[in-house]
């Protein structure tokens, strides 16, 4: 009984610390408004194809919200350590302040060929934003090898204050990572990435509206997701959640919330958010 109360525990509180991810698309903003509280954090993506203004422009129209709204400043996308300074600006202008810096898909890259390069510079420009999120991955990364995504998030803990993992299906998986990042000593706080409640007829037409290649490497990212969330009897976040908060509930492994890729379904996700909170509650 005390392992079912201690995972329900951590289950509601990793719901009630859930930040939603969303794709910068024309309707995106509407939805928001519509479906999902101003308690809400928002992360905010970056496309290679369409460039960081969107990102940029969806984040300050967000915070003028009432949204705590966060950018991935991907940092292949950003031309120079000038334009990086005219975001900072920006950004800290309208009073933004946390970032989400992965290294992004944009090649050729401008100066900074990878995440840790920008954050030095970001450094060197007087660590202008509070709270900076770096990528972890779970699972292999199709590029750089396991060991040296462990170590690139040790070379980076001087310049972020948490980490957000990328989507894994297997929670003994996502347990043996985080284990091997704390016995690495990366201390800093955990968001387990986490997929919303999709409709596979709603993401693939959302994909056919971003952009032609842009869709195309939507589409290859996320395949294995079609995959798992529309098999029978497959995925779904809340028994993911539980497994998770059984093996992750103890303090010192620093999992603190949940990041949640909606496919741009905001309604859905905050729906099936909700949900999950209520009948937590019920059990209680």
């Amino acid at each position: 009984m005390r392992n079912k109360t201690q995972v329900a525990a951590t289950t509601t509180r990793l719901l009630q610390n859930a930040r939603y991810e969303v794709l910068p698309t024309a309707s995106i903003e509407d939805k928001l408004l519509e479906h999902v509280p101003v308690d809400r954090t928002i992360t905010v993506t970056a496309s290679p194809s369409k460039g960081l203004e969107p990102t940029l422009d969806l984040t300050e129209r967000l915070t003028g919200h009432g949204y705590v709204a966060v950018p991935h400043l991907a940092a292949r996308m950003v031309r120079d350590r000038a334009e990086l300074a005219e975001i900072c600006e920006r950004l800290t202008g309208k009073g933004i302040t946390r970032v989400f810096v992965p290294g992004g898909d944009a090649d050729p890259p401008g100066a900074y060929p990878d995440a840790l390069s920008m954050l030095e510079d970001l450094a060197d420009l007087g660590r202008p934003f509070p709270h900076v999120g770096i990528t972890g991955y779970p699972e292999s990364h199709p590029t750089i090898n396991d060991d040296l995504t462990i170590q690139s998030m040790w070379d980076k803990r001087r310049y972020a204050t948490h980490v957000v993992s990328n989507l894994t299906f297997d929670p003994s998986v996502l347990s043996a990572w985080v284990r091997r990042m704390r016995g690495r000593g990366i201390t800093m706080p955990l968001l387990l990435g986490l997929p919303g409640p999709v409709d596979r007829t709603k993401l693939l037409s959302m994909a056919g509206k971003i952009g032609v290649g842009e869709s195309t490497r939507f589409l290859n990212k996320h395949k294995g997701t079609f995959a798992r969330l529309a098999a029978p009897g497959g995925f779904t976040g809340e028994k993911f959640l539980q497994k998770c908060a059984a093996e992750l509930s103890a303090p010192e492994m620093g999992v603190e919330g949940v990041h949640v890729f909606t496919f741009n379904q905001v309604a859905e996700t905050e729906r099936w958010r909700t949900a999950l909170l209520d009948q937590l509650r019920s059990r209680r």
